[in-house]
């Protein structure tokens, strides 16, 4: 048993191709400033020949680089994903393979675009119950194989990513880096945002997850901090889904955060990156240096399912 886990190191991947809003104008009727407008991406990365699993070797590859361990240190891998096409082996068996990293628990979790959050949460409960010392945990995502390109309302939103945290047990008499996580669905809301079938495409309905999204999901951010003992005028950032941002700016109106806090908004260059967008804009932010270490960050995953989570977590 210990006392809680922190992230020790961050780590990111975007694939190389930029797609902007002016190439999906030229196939789609749409144009750079209605997509602005309506969810404020300018682009998305597609990946051409990257998997789920290359992609989230990538990104776990950086983190542990960055973090002082060795594959050896690894003893459980979880991976995030609602977009994997291989149903066995799981992603995250493929990438400890693939990083040396020898007999690790080995887990794929798939609540979409909460899955960063639920994945870090199952993470810390292991590392709390002395069932793992290092962990690494990771977001990834191919979204471009669900899309319908054809389709303007959900082309013009969705990238592909990965991204990853080394999470470990925290040395005796220090203070626990992860707070306790908020976790929940609304599962009678499931069906307004689908991935279903054999060969399929993201069908969703966009008003009723805008709804539920910008009234129903403030309170939950709330009670992670409170589970936490931090006050949301203390967090320096708040990182969550990058979905759309009307709907980050109407959740950050209910959070009563301080003037000076960091709002990730990733989402401009990225897209709509599921499972990856927490982890992903976290650790470009720690990588640009934007948050002091040690601070309070509120991290926050909400969508397919419907799922949300969050925890604070203080930065590495």
């Amino acid at each position: 048993m210990t006392a809680g886990s922190r992230i020790v190191a961050m780590g990111h991947y975007q694939p190389s191709r930029v797609v902007t809003n002016d190439d999906l104008a030229m196939t789609l009727d749409t144009n750079d400033a209605w997509i602005r407008d309506r969810v404020g991406i300018a682009e998305r990365r597609i990946a051409e020949n990257e998997t789920v699993a290359d992609m989230a070797t990538y990104a776990a590859e950086k983190a542990l680089a960055s973090s002082g361990l060795s594959a050896a240190d690894i003893d459980l891998v979880t991976v995030a994903t609602c977009t994997s096409i291989d149903r066995c082996p799981n992603v995250a068996a493929r990438v400890a393979a693939r990083l040396g990293i020898t007999a690790p628990a080995a887990y794929d979790l798939n609540t979409a675009c909460s899955g960063f959050s639920y994945a870090l949460g199952t993470a810390d409960h292991a590392i709390r119950a002395g069932a793992a010392r290092n962990a690494l945990v990771i977001g990834a995502e191919k979204l471009s194989d669900v899309t319908d390109w054809s389709n303007r309302t959900t082309a013009v939103l969705f990238g592909d990513a990965a991204g990853a945290a080394v999470v470990s047990a925290v040395p005796d008499g220090e203070e626990a880096g992860v707070g306790p996580v908020l976790w929940g669905s609304a599962p009678d809301k499931g069906d307004v945002l689908r991935i279903e079938g054999w060969q399929p495409y993201i069908e969703q309905e966009g008003q009723v997850v805008f709804r539920w999204a910008t009234t129903a999901l403030a309170p939950f951010a709330i009670e992670a901090c409170r589970r936490a003992g931090v006050e949301p005028s203390e967090l320096a950032a708040f990182v969550p889904h990058q979905a759309n941002t009307r709907i980050i700016d109407g959740i950050v109106k209910r959070l009563g955060l301080s003037p000076d806090a960091i709002i990730a908004k990733d989402l401009v260059n990225s897209g709509n990156t599921s499972a990856a967008s927490v982890p992903l804009a976290l650790s470009k932010l720690i990588e640009r240096r934007e948050v002091p270490s040690g601070s309070h960050v509120l991290l926050f995953g909400f969508g397919g399912g419907l799922t949300y989570a969050g925890q604070v977590v203080r930065c590495p």
